[in-house]
């Protein structure tokens, strides 16, 4: 799809990748770009349209397509990162983390699927991420959703293609943004990683694999788990 004049809706558009993705689109010459945040009130981004959504409230989701009847391109950014770990993280963070990676994508995408529909078909574009690929046992709650969440954006790809609609992953390692800021990790600039996102929906590809992490671990998956581990284990 073309980005310039296109409608676009970025969940989490208030901060980190979220707000650099709401910037990469405005100034690709999208008409208009809806930055959504539980208080749209945190926007920052100037010329985009706040608007509520939570996406763990399916009330506030279907609100959110109501109003913005006019988007030709999704983004799933919204995500949280509790920390929960295999054997001592608390189930309440591991439901949290998938109710909202994977229900909370899920059920924004349903709720825009009839409006990209009527507009053509557009995109969807996910954020995944390298995780989706491989697990930590100190991120295990995020590890398991994101993993899942590939899942539910390889079946909504099937599912949309009918309509004419593109569904595009990204999966990136660490990015220079709060959620990560206590690891001292080489890091992504995340305005780099939304316009090499953006790029890839306007190429139409179906997965853009936006670092060295992640390519190393996505080349690696064909090795098996022993090896796969085992290099990342040496670094």
């Amino acid at each position: 799809m073309t980005l310039n004049g296109s409608v676009a809706l970025v969940t989490g558009g208030n901060r980190g990748l979220g707000d650099k993705f709401v910037r990469a689109l405005l100034e690709a010459g999208a008409s208009k770009v809806y930055a959504a945040a539980r208080d749209p009130r945190t926007v920052t981004a100037a010329g985009a349209v706040p608007i509520a959504l939570d996406l763990t409230d399916h009330a506030s989701v279907v609100a959110a397509a109501e109003q913005a009847q006019d988007v030709t391109l999704l983004v799933n950014n919204a995500g949280s990162s509790t920390g929960a770990g295999i054997l001592d993280g608390d189930l309440a963070d591991f439901r949290l983390e998938y109710e909202t990676h994977v229900l909370g994508t899920l059920d924004v995408t349903r709720a825009f699927a009839p409006v990209l529909a009527r507009n053509g078909g557009g995109a969807v574009l996910n954020v995944l991420s390298v995780l989706s690929w491989v697990s930590l046992p100190d991120a295990a709650a995020y590890s398991a959703a994101k993993a899942a969440e590939w899942s539910v954006t390889n079946a909504l790809r099937g599912a949309l293609a009918g309509q004419g609609t593109q569904v595009t992953a990204l999966h990136v390692g660490y990015m220079d943004t709060d959620m990560v800021a206590a690891l001292d990790v080489p890091k992504s600039d995340p305005a780099d990683i939304a316009r090499i996102a953006l790029e890839g929906v306007e190429k139409g590809l179906l997965e853009v694999v936006a670092d060295d992490l992640s390519r190393q671990v996505q080349s690696g998956l064909s090795a098996g788990a022993e090896a796969l581990y085992a290099q990342l284990a040496r670094g």
